[in-house]
């Protein structure tokens, strides 16, 4: 009787792609040597641009890698080697470097681009699996991807090697950001959109400022203060004093506790709230979302470091702009 034999489960399948791959990863962080701190030396040094470059699979990666390089502060670009071979050669400038990837090293497709960058001295990065290969012996630098099994069954499909190269591709992009300082105010600059954008705008970015601030000043009647507060539609109204300082503020659950004959008559003073909370102008929106959300309040005046208010912002606001 013909034995039946267990197939694999595609769940089993993914366990041994995923063990593999880390394996790989591994082995790739074992391997990091000064070679890594020449390559970021050499990126961190162009005045222009870093071109990434790669063919197929590995072409793909150097998309993704020239990506990150620039929306963290490394402008880069990617030039497909077939194209640069008809013209977008023109597109690597004078002062920019190159990253090759090639898993062999023996891309065919990359002799011109390699050819070219060491004809004009532009330096050349390479990322490749062989170190005597011709990209390897070509390049100023060399990341050297370690040996380790593709994923595939077959072990010929890119798989642990291109996950590799996209791995090392961020730590290459994380090192120089930290080098260069890149902060969240800079990210948020090439980020305006989608979530991220939204996540890093900060209070100065939609609060109101100027006339748009309900404000009175100390000793204002009650009367004046409300008109207003329902003029500016915020459910508050700041007291200022003589130096400009945000020294209190009435709201409508002020105006319900001290309602009664003679509220109208009496002056802000008497009936502000002291110590009002405020938020840095340069907080992000969702800081100040959180803070409004724990105090149970709707508005929050941004002052500066001598209290005095530059601007309002309410929870619609927040909302407005997506900030959640």
């Amino acid at each position: 009787m013909a034995r039946v034999l267990n197939k694999a489960t595609d769940a089993d399948v993914a366990r041994r792609v995923l063990r593999t791959e880390i394996a790989g990863l591994e082995a790739l962080l074992a391997s990091l040597d000064g070679a890594f701190t020449g390559a970021v030396e050499i990126l961190a040094g162009v005045k222009g641009r870093v071109t990434v470059t790669g063919m197929g699979k590995s072409g793909h990666v150097a998309r993704k890698i020239a990506a990150t390089l620039s929306s963290t502060g490394t402008p880069a670009q990617f030039v497909h080697p077939g194209e640069a071979s008809h013209g977008d050669l023109g597109m690597i400038a004078e002062n920019d470097a190159v990253l090759a990837l090639s898993n062999s090293g023996a891309t065919a497709e990359l002799a011109d681009i390699v050819a070219y960058a060491k004809r004009f001295r532009n330096p050349l990065v390479a990322m490749t699996r062989r170190g005597n290969s011709t990209l390897a012996e070509a390049a100023d630098v060399t990341l050297l991807l370690p040996a380790s099994a593709e994923a595939c069954s077959m072990g010929l499909a890119p798989t642990t090697s291109t996950t590799m190269m996209m791995a090392l591709g961020d730590a290459l992009a994380v090192a120089l950001l930290e080098r260069k300082g890149f902060s969240a105010s800079d990210f948020q600059m090439l980020h305006p959109g989608g979530h991220l954008g939204r996540q890093l705008l900060r209070v100065t970015d939609i609060m109101h400022a100027g006339e748009a601030m309900p404000l009175v000043k100390r000793g204002t009647a009650m009367a004046e203060a409300i008109l207003v507060m329902t003029a500016k539609s915020f459910g508050c109204v700041g007291v200022v004093d003589d130096s400009g300082r945000l020294a209190g503020i009435v709201t409508d659950g002020d105006l319900r506790r001290h309602m009664g004959d003679d509220m109208l008559r009496a002056a802000v003073d008497a009936v502000m709230s002291a110590r009002p909370k405020t938020i840095r102008p340069q907080a992000l929106a969702a800081e100040a979302l959180g803070q409004m959300n724990a105090l149970s309040i709707t508005s929050l005046f941004a002052v500066d470091e001598q209290k005095r208010p530059l601007g309002i912002l309410h929870i619609h606001d927040c909302l407005r702009a997506g900030v959640a």
